[in-house]
């Protein structure tokens, strides 16, 4: 028998202001980060990220206590069975996947929400919140779809995010015609790019077709001469679209190798992964038009705008993310009359949030992800 997906249609600060049906104690909600340390303003970001939604859900059956865990798996340990003895059954954190190394020495009945996207040998507690790559790469697919996209080629870095790709191009499903997983060395990138793209043999074809013409008693030769003095390579390329897994001047080094070997978006379609809507590919008009999933951009410029005006500072990503979890916590105990098990993020549940849509089912959870595009300097939304 399928599971009843319950799919919260309300806004999210509506919803808050349900009155409470049942179970008049406290809920506790462990939030273990850094508050101390490098990652020190990481740490007081979320801290205050929480506070807006807490103070958004306008519910004092709630009650966040918050630990400093150094960034340090074994402080993370220590405070987290802390918060355990003080009767906290869902702890929010912690940021970092090597954080969480040894959380599941702690009792079974403890989660944790962390906000890594890496989804990649998870411990049994620990529940990846993050934008993981079966999001994102579901989202792909079903632009590929929208776009009759057939042959995508898939262009990622030889260092440790290839395990998180290949958990997300296995769950996604989606459909490649092939991968290559690059040096991250920018002084070897092109040169791959080129091998990848077969881009001598096309530069030769253009050469050779110039010599045969040019030794040939064809008609107008001299006009035809000069149309291929234009081109830079002749000769098909075997895929319609690149995926390109990558991020900030490493995504840029690899879309310039890309043009530089006669394969520009004008040609072929360029997807990358979630780039938050990196304002510095907004001038990048080579690598443009550039398609890529990622959260509702609406909803993440308006919170940016609250979290500046309430705290006079910028917020993160991974603030705003804890914004929407502190959302999802008290929905799916809402849902479950306030009693807290380790049950509610088994069942399958749909949860509208800030970051778009929330699906939870067996411990996992995956976001519906909006599609946009970066064309003319400017962001627009395709789905």
């Amino acid at each position: 028998m399928k599971y009843l997906i319950k799919f919260l249609i309300l806004p999210l600060f509506i919803i808050f202001f349900i009155s409470n049906a049942s179970a008049n104690n406290k809920i506790k909600i462990g939030l273990v980060i850094p508050l101390s340390g490098e990652n020190k303003d990481l740490g007081e970001s979320i801290l205050k990220s929480v506070r807006l939604a807490v103070n958004d859900i306008n519910d004092n059956k709630i009650i966040i206590l918050p630990k400093d865990n150094q960034s340090n798996p074994d402080k993370t340990l220590e405070v987290s069975e802390e918060l355990y003895n003080e009767g906290v059954k869902i702890i929010i954190g912690p940021i970092f996947k090597k954080n969480a190394v040894k959380l599941d020495n702690l009792n079974d009945d403890l989660i944790f929400l962390s906000f890594t996207n890496k989804i990649s040998k998870t411990k049994k507690n620990v529940i990846s919140a993050g934008v993981n790559s079966i999001s994102q790469f579901k989202a792909i697919k079903k632009f590929q779809s929208l776009k009759e996209i057939e042959r995508s080629f898939l262009l990622a870095p030889n260092n440790n995010i290839i395990e998180e790709i290949n958990v997300g191009v296995k769950k996604s499903k989606i459909k490649l015609k092939d991968k290559f997983f690059y040096d991250q060395d920018p002084t070897k990138i092109t040169k791959q790019i080129e091998d990848v793209t077969r881009y001598r043999i096309r530069k030769q074809n253009l050469l050779d077709e110039i010599n045969r013409v040019k030794n040939s008693d064809e008609i107008n030769k001299e006009k035809k001469i000069a149309h291929l003095e234009t081109l830079d390579t002749i000769g098909g390329i075997n895929f319609d679209s690149v995926i390109i897994a990558d991020f900030e001047e490493a995504l840029k080094s690899v879309a310039t190798s890309l043009i530089y070997t006669d394969i520009p978006p004008t040609r072929i379609t360029y997807i990358t992964l979630n780039q938050w809507f990196d304002k510095s590919l907004l001038n990048e008009n080579m690598m443009q038009p550039i398609y890529f999933p990622s959260v509702n951009y609406k909803n993440y410029m308006n919170y940016l705008s609250k979290y500046k005006n309430n705290y006079l500072k910028n917020s993160n990503q991974i603030a705003f993310l804890s914004y929407d979890v502190i959302g999802l916590v008290y929905y799916l105990l809402y849902k479950n009359n306030f009693i807290v098990d380790n049950k509610i993020f088994y069942k399958k549940n749909i949860f509208k949030g800030k970051i778009g849509i929330f699906e939870i089912n067996k411990n996992i959870i995956t976001h519906q992800l909006n599609f946009y595009v970066i064309e003319n300097k400017d962001i627009r939304k395709i789905f």
